[in-house]
């Protein structure tokens, strides 16, 4: 069992589950709810990892078996070393889709999506349109960046050698997260959970850190390629139901992000919440939750 000390139990109230990868790291993972309903699988993005899910767990567990996995080197994961581990988009696609073989290889699964959990999801998704059901997006994005737009200033500098520094010394990206990344101030138990794992040694901290360096800026970046092979792919989901639920106030994927999105899925229904930022989870748990159930069934 991980030791959960200093982490709200009442938040996070979950068994801990875990897969071996090939590579012989360990994936953590929630597996709650019904083993026989419909399969809901929560994919998270950077730096959250699948508390950020919590309330979605909650909200639909009376139905469905909710899924949500920790990325390697997040939440309750294993953290190789750089000399062990890849940490790049493409890994994190083989990752997830290795996990979904273990875990559900045979029905088809709702898939629920946010941030960097979008680019990894929908990459999988596109590439195994068959075993996905409905679709939920979160605030996220699966395709290359337009040329006209650029990285917030607060991801410019984390991009930065003193921003890497900050970022592994004094997780900086996940404490500076819970102040920007919502439009209202968190709860001090949730925001202490949503950073919970990347307290202490600076190797806690080094998925952070290449998530950020990851973002594929030109065609030479490595997750370039996966992106743009992804964004290609999209219209293979587009015979699928999908909602598309949206904080107005998010600094970093914006209303343009959200456009691209309508582009690719003119039929998705979307749900614009105006006074919710980009950790829309956090903004307007139960709103989503309701929809959520709601769309699913």
């Amino acid at each position: 069992m991980p030791n959960l000390s200093g982490l709200d139990a009442s938040l996070y109230p979950f068994d801990s589950q875990y897969h071996e990868l090939k590579s012989g790291h360990c994936m953590h993972f929630v597996d709650e709810g019904l083993v026989e309903g419909p399969p809901a699988v929560m994919v998270h993005g950077n730096p959250t990892w699948s508390f950020y899910y919590r309330n979605l767990i909650r909200g639909l567990a009376d139905r469905h078996r909710c899924l949500a996995p920790d990325h390697v080197g997040m939440g309750l994961s294993d953290r190789p070393p750089d000399a062990q581990y890849n940490y790049t988009l493409e890994t994190r696609v083989s990752d997830f889709g290795e996990w979904m073989d273990s875990v559900e290889p045979n029905r088809p699964v709702d898939l629920i999506v946010h941030d960097w959990g979008g680019a990894i999801g929908m990459a999988w998704a596109s590439r195994n349109p068959e075993r996905v059901g409905r679709i939920v997006i979160l605030n996220t994005w699966a395709f290359t960046i337009p040329g006209d737009l650029s990285l917030p200033r607060s991801l410019a500098f984390a991009r930065t050698r003193p921003g890497a520094f900050l970022i592994k010394s004094f997780n900086a990206f996940s404490a500076l997260a819970v102040r920007m990344a919502t439009a209202s101030r968190l709860d001090p138990a949730v925001a202490r959970g949503l950073v919970w794992p990347y307290r202490g040694a600076p190797s806690r901290r080094l998925a952070t850190l290449r998530f950020v360096q990851d973002i594929p800026l030109s065609e030479t970046d490595p997750a370039w390629a996966v992106l743009a092979a992804t964004e290609q792919n999209l219209p293979r989901l587009a015979d699928k139901p999908i909602m598309m639920i949206w904080g107005g106030k998010d600094f970093v994927f914006d209303d343009r992000v959200l456009e691209r999105w309508r582009e690719i899925f003119p039929a998705a229904e979307v749900d614009y919440l105006e006074h919710a930022g980009h950790y829309v989870m956090e903004d307007a748990a139960d709103h989503i939750v309701s929809r959520v159930r709601a769309f699913l069934d």
